[in-house]
């Protein structure tokens, strides 16, 4: 199974005084254990790298022998469109889409599951994409 790591995860176990280092760190780890294939993609990577002050800097966070780097599929883009318009009926007051709906549509294209501790967009317009994210009660979903 390929899990895409949302950034936030990766952000929070780079982070070690972020509230949800210990759950990111412990996810991260786990799939990272079961042998799992773990998949970033540009926007990802864009995000990740915000704090940094290099591009060899991010590189060293997110090693290639770790993270694989995979492009978004354009099937992803036409799906993330389409999520980002049901947004803006909903009331959602963005004028660009958002990166969680180019990340979602990406699992989704591929059939991915997505690591991350902000679900309520995935959950919201990607039902079919399967999530390792925190329930209210803390355990994951």
């Amino acid at each position: 199974m390929t899990i895409l790591i949302d950034s936030n995860v990766i952000m929070d176990v780079i982070d070690r005084s972020s509230a949800w280092h210990s759950w990111s760190a412990e996810r991260l780890g786990t799939a990272v254990e079961s042998g799992r294939r773990l998949v970033i993609n540009p926007i990802i990577y864009a995000e990740v790298s915000v704090p940094f002050s290099s591009r060899r800097l991010v590189d060293e966070a997110l090693r290639p022998s770790q993270f694989v780097r995979e492009d978004l599929p354009w099937s992803a883009a036409f799906v993330a469109g389409k999520a980002f318009l049901a947004y803006r009926k909903r009331g959602g007051e963005r004028r660009s889409p958002l990166p969680d709906f180019f990340i979602g549509a990406h699992a989704q294209a591929r059939r991915y599951t997505v690591l991350t501790r902000d679900s309520a967009t995935y959950r919201t317009y990607f039902p079919d994409v399967e999530l390792i994210a925190p329930t209210s009660s803390g355990d994951t979903a």
